[in-house]
């Protein structure tokens, strides 16, 4: 297998729901990304925080109404405290998996910003629930107090929802660039990055949620990476999921995935949007490839074994 640039963009099931769980998963999520290292390969790291900022969230928002007097802390400083521990974690992980295969690579963290557009059609209408669920009247409350905006979720409460922009740029990219191009390991866009706009010279953070696929499809593309890889819970993207005609795709174009996408054969909160970035990032140039697979699969899914592989 030729050395390639790659972007990685690791799901939520690769680091689990509390601290002690990922601190014992990343172990295991450090060995195949270290096997793709070990070929030679310079490997970008970016990651989901579902979990880990609703957790932050949460306990910030419990501790400022018990007490009355600790200071509730904004959302986009809990995506940042949810990049710095996430990125912790996997740093270690990956570095102590490097040390024990006798690889001496310095790996770095980055706590990155990703600009979106304020006048991004999403902040009309918030869709990205987060945090833990409350019953209708205690939502009512806090859309009072907090002007929170609170959606019923699947039936089993109501949940604080805010937007999912697309980003715009990556404000670090040139500082990620430098590590990369120096051979360092690079976890960046943690969560799809911390949601800021430009206001001159500053940037400002916004309680949004910035899909993590589409941040990782971001920065390979000014990265100019060669993959993007996609990890999920499934070692294929199937179309027809769960159904007697399922069937499963080993490599199709963009035109085929772009078909599939209109049929809604890919769930909108799960693999759909896991598509759209690949179907991106495959086209953004000819040569470029993205593939979806399960983390324990993407080495053999490079060499053409399994996954499903995006191409022009």
């Amino acid at each position: 297998m030729s050395k390639q640039r790659i972007v990685i963009a690791l799901g939520g099931n690769a680091l689990g729901k509390t601290p002690k769980e990922q601190l014992q998963l990343v172990k295991n999520t450090a060995k195949p990304i270290v096997d793709l290292i070990e070929l030679g390969n310079e490997i970008i790291i970016a990651h989901g925080n579902g979990p880990q900022v609703g957790m932050i969230n949460l306990a910030m928002e419990t501790s400022a109404n018990l007490t009355g007097s600790t200071p509730e802390i904004p959302f986009p400083e809990c995506g940042a405290m949810s990049q710095g521990y996430i990125g912790y974690h996997l740093q270690n992980a990956i570095r102590e998996e490097l040390l024990n295969r006798g690889k001496d690579i310095p790996v770095a963290a980055v706590i990155t910003q990703v600009v979106v557009d304020k006048k991004d059609m999403a902040f009309k209408n918030p869709s990205k629930p987060i945090g833990s669920f409350y019953s209708r009247e205690e939502s009512s409350k806090l859309e009072n107090e907090k002007g929170y905006i609170m959606k019923e979720d699947a039936g089993r409460g109501w949940r604080r929802v805010v937007p999912s922009p697309k980003p715009v740029d990556i404000v670090e990219k040139n500082i990620v660039k430098t590590l990369v191009d120096n051979k360092y390991v690079v976890i960046t866009v943690g969560g799809g990055g911390i949601p800021v706009v430009r206001e001159g010279n500053s940037l400002v953070g916004v309680s949004a949620v910035i899909d993590k696929d589409f941040a990782s499809e971001k920065i390979a593309e000014i990265l100019d990476a060669d993959y993007l890889i996609i990890l999920t819970a499934v070692e294929q993207v199937a179309i027809n999921f769960g159904k007697e005609n399922e069937k499963w795709l080993s490599s199709i174009s963009i035109d085929q995935a772009k078909t599939y996408m209109n049929e809604g054969h890919f769930a909108p909160g799960s693999m759909l949007p896991k598509v759209k970035a690949a179907v991106t990032f495959a086209q953004s140039k000819a040569g470029r490839k993205a593939l979806i697979t399960s983390l324990e699969k993407a080495q053999e899914g490079i060499e053409g074994k399994t996954g499903t592989l995006i191409t022009m």
